[in-house]
């Protein structure tokens, strides 16, 4: 076949060509892995950050050099009073890029540190989990429904912690539980407009918030034994599934919560 017809047909094609996408907390782990998984797809991506200016710039910095399209913006989302603005902020970037503020792809992904046991927790640290793992997205969407496209679709970053919840990561494992519920009925909410919306749950995957686990070759060892696939996940193996999600591939996909554990204690 020639390449000619390669593009008629559609083969080769970046599945993202002229779409645009938001990633909040793009600049590091997971939210790095599909910032950059988007942008090789071909969409134009916003990605957000709080404290991490420098790493945000060195991931769109990363996704030109790559050739593709990016930009970061700062966002504090534990404070939701501040979601609209930074909209307004995000709809001024689109129009000077594309000449509209359509957005296509959203991914609820920002995440914070702090685990915060039974023991040791706090009421400060119990609002600022959620303020950031089950506020955030709720009010990034209410925000957002105005922009977003028919057809678009949103994509939340839930854990497999939501359904199988640890004793030592109570108020994590319960703002994930948040995000699955939200899920479903903004699934419900958006069907009439064919905008999916899903979320993806990883397993043990390496990035810096278990770093210190992964020090453990004893703990180590035992994650790998109670996966099924025998090893940690990478963040490109979460952002290969957001991809398919945000592809058209993915358009009969809604209200569903998508564990990518690689088979973590079937």
């Amino acid at each position: 076949m020639s390449q000619e017809n390669k593009v008629e047909n559609g083969i080769g094609q970046k599945a993202l060509t002229n779409k645009t996408a938001l990633v909040t907390g793009g600049s590091r782990g997971i939210g790095r892995a599909i910032a950059e998984r988007l942008a090789q797809d071909g969409a134009l991506v916003a990605i957000t950050y709080n404290s991490g200016k420098n790493a945000a710039e060195e991931v769109i910095a990363g996704i030109e050099k790559a050739g593709g399209k990016a930009f970061a913006l700062h966002a504090d989302l534990v404070d939701a009073n501040a979601i609209p603005a930074f909209f307004e902020k995000l709809d001024s970037e689109f129009i000077a890029r594309t000449g509209s503020n359509t957005l296509n792809i959203l991914v609820n992904n920002a995440g914070n540190a702090g685990w915060g046991s039974l023991t040791d927790a706090t009421p400060e640290g119990w609002d600022t989990m959620f303020a950031v793992h089950a506020r955030a997205p709720f009010f990034v969407v209410q925000s957002a429904q105005s922009r977003l496209s028919d057809g678009g679709c949103i994509i939340n970053t839930s854990s497999g912690l939501a359904t199988r919840p640890q004793s030592s990561v109570p108020i994590y494992s319960a703002a994930k539980a948040a995000v699955n519920t939200l899920t479903h009925a903004l699934a419900i909410e958006f069907g009439a407009r064919k905008i999916t919306v899903n979320a993806i749950a990883p397993g043990w995957t390496r990035t810096d918030m278990n770093a210190a686990v992964r020090e453990n070759s004893d703990i180590v060892k035992a994650i790998e034994t109670d996966t099924a696939l025998g090893r940690f996940g990478e963040t490109e193996d979460i952002a290969a599934v957001v991809g398919f999600l945000a592809s058209d591939q993915g358009g009969w996909i809604t209200g569903q919560v998508i564990e990518a554990s690689g088979g973590y204690r079937l």
